[in-house]
């Protein structure tokens, strides 16, 4: 059975800069859960940030991939330099899904850890740009294919088409 990578937000748990989830009521969520299928991840904490915790943004809403080459940071509001924790988280995920073969990650979108198709510009005015994470783009460079919670459906063609290959 293919298992799923899942920012644990999306599964309710309260783990977010604000102390929040972002739970998603979706069917096939619930069928995968309850298959077992999902592995539930928080990069941010895992990367020994605490909740609640100061937003962060990568500066210049540059991606996470300049922030895996070290062209960028992750800053605070306050610019508080928090990079080497969302590395840390990123790199634990990488290694949770290569230890249990994980092919496909559901993550938050807009997160800089998370965010697969859209991130923070950096402002800290609310405004997104097209980009990804650093978990999403570490994941993704690693062969894992990654979506946001909004593209659900996609997942489960994607998840579809691994299991008939086995």
């Amino acid at each position: 059975m293919e298992r799923i990578l899942v920012s644990a937000c999306l599964m309710g748990r309260r783990v977010r800069f604000d102390g929040r989830a972002k739970t998603v009521d979706d069917a096939l969520l619930a069928g995968w859960r309850a298959e077992g299928r999902l592995v539930p991840f928080c990069p941010e904490v895992e990367g020994g940030l605490p909740v609640p915790r100061p937003p962060a943004e990568i500066e210049g809403g540059v991606g996470g991939a300049a922030v895996l080459s070290g062209a960028a940071r992750i800053l605070t509001p306050e610019g508080s330099d928090v990079t080497r924790h969302f590395l840390s988280g990123a790199y634990s995920a990488l290694a949770l899904a290569r230890s249990m073969g994980i092919r496909i990650a559901l993550l938050k979108d807009g997160s800089p850890s998370c965010g697969s198709l859209r991130i923070h510009d950096g402002t800290f005015r609310g405004s997104v740009t097209p980009g990804a994470g650093v978990t999403a783009a570490l994941l993704e460079a690693d062969g894992i294919r990654v979506y946001g919670e909004d593209r659900i459906a996609e997942a489960a063609e994607y998840l579809g088409e691994l299991e008939a290959t086995l």
